[in-house]
């Protein structure tokens, strides 16, 4: 027998949960049409919380009240019949999805779940493909760059009030 041949790894290869695809179409599926009919409503996030269940978090220039969760829910009807939907204000601990979300962020801290793990720490810049995270916990490394691809969620923390 001759020598083996090296084996190499070039790169790490994601596969995206069933769900987690599931919830990623049903995302942009459900911004698209809420969006489409509301121009000034924003699709925060959707969170499938359950099989047959899910929370779509919107936010409007003027605040999310109870009649505006009722019109989004109205433009969700068609998925009513395979869903329960909740439809939510962002609340103190606001999801987060894009570049300007992560921008609004800067100084603050927040909890990034992706599909290799989760990390929390201080948003210290956002720009067109990562979000860089200082970790408070080790400040002796370098910030953390996360790729948008890779975040599955992500949220403010919110850390109540300081110096009372």
């Amino acid at each position: 027998m001759g020598a083996r041949r090296p084996f190499f790894v070039m790169g790490v290869i994601r596969v995206a949960t069933p769900q987690l695809q599931k919830e990623r179409q049903l995302q942009r599926e459900v911004a698209r049409l809420v969006e489409g009919a509301f121009p000034d409503v924003e699709v925060l996030a959707l969170e499938l919380t359950g099989k047959d269940r899910f929370c779509v978090f919107v936010d409007h220039p003027a605040g999310v009240d109870h009649a505006l969760c009722t019109r989004v829910t109205d433009v969700l009807r068609p998925y009513l019949d395979e869903y329960t939907i909740e439809v939510s204000s962002p609340g103190l601990d606001r999801p987060l999805r894009t570049k300007e979300h992560f921008d609004r962020a800067v100084g603050r801290t927040v909890r990034i779940k992706t599909e290799t793990g989760r990390t929390r720490g201080e948003v210290v810049s956002a720009d067109e493909r990562v979000v860089r995270i200082q970790n408070a916990a080790v400040v002796e490394r370098p910030p953390l760059d996360v790729s948008y691809d890779e975040i599955v969620r992500a949220n403010i923390v919110d850390e109540g009030i300081k110096g009372s």
